[in-house]
């Protein structure tokens, strides 16, 4: 008996990686997400049962007690479950806590890595999290927090890390996570990008400023990026002389 964590991707089930689709055409069992998209679970074989554990903003409904009991139930009927998880396992996903709780049980869990919205997003988007001569490191973190709270995430020094910052599940505080980083001392016409829906056929990317964030209402599922680089679009033309503003000055060894 096992469980397979398996990354989901960001969407696009062309972005999953080979041996999570042979296991989903494998498993008697898939646990997936709310957001994971359906084409993905198409792969699916006819007899694999699909269970929905799919959390709602501001519902009781599906408590993680609740998921680990489900996989626990399953991993002790059936030989092979996938447990299914939006982009990868172990980023913001509540894979370790699932994988603890089952060998606690005696069930074995084997992980599979899936391409994790917070670089894919940017990516799709055309947005290098890190580039030469303008970010040289990339900070992720998740707001599922309210930033207003005094326990928590300190986003004073995150405004003063001077990496490129890509939030997620920050849709419904975006004006407040803004608040907090504009008085953390970034400043007002700090870029900012908001990719919802990345790589999926939906794909929205808004491009705005920091003291503007918020100020429109962002969707969820959107992935927010803080910084020089979220004024970029690398594959788009248009794009390189806001580039050429930014890179460092010609002759700086590579």
């Amino acid at each position: 008996m096992t469980v397979y964590l398996v990354g989901a991707g960001p969407g696009d089930p062309d972005l999953l990686t080979m041996r999570a689709v042979s296991l989903l055409t494998q498993a008697d069992v898939i646990v997936h997400d709310r957001l994971v998209d359906r084409r993905v679970l198409a792969s699916a074989a006819p007899w694999a049962e699909l269970v929905d554990v799919g959390k709602t903003p501001g519902s009781r409904r599906n408590s993680q007690d609740h998921i680990n009991d489900v996989l626990l139930d399953r991993a002790q009927r059936f030989e092979t479950v996938v447990r299914l998880k939006g982009g990868d396992p172990f980023v913001f996903g509540r894979g370790g806590e699932e994988a603890e709780h089952l060998v606690a049980h005696g069930i074995a869990v084997d992980v599979v890595p899936g391409v994790s919205s917070s670089v894919a997003a940017p990516a799709a988007a055309g947005i290098p999290v890190t580039m030469r001569g303008i970010a040289s490191g990339v900070t992720v973190v998740t707001a599922h927090q309210d930033p207003a709270q005094e326990c928590g995430l300190d986003w004073d020094a995150l405004a003063r890390t001077g990496t490129t910052l890509v939030i997620l599940m920050g849709a419904a505080r975006a004006r407040l996570i803004a608040d907090r980083l504009l008085a953390g001392g970034m400043t007002p016409d700090t870029p900012v990008a908001v990719i919802t829906s990345a790589t999926c056929p939906d794909q929205c990317v808004a491009r705005t400023t920091l003291a503007a964030l918020g100020d429109e209402p962002v969707r969820n599922p959107s992935v927010i990026v803080v910084g020089a680089v979220a004024a970029l679009d690398v594959t788009a033309a248009a794009s390189l002389a806001a580039l050429a503003t930014l890179t460092t000055p010609a002759g700086d060894p590579s």
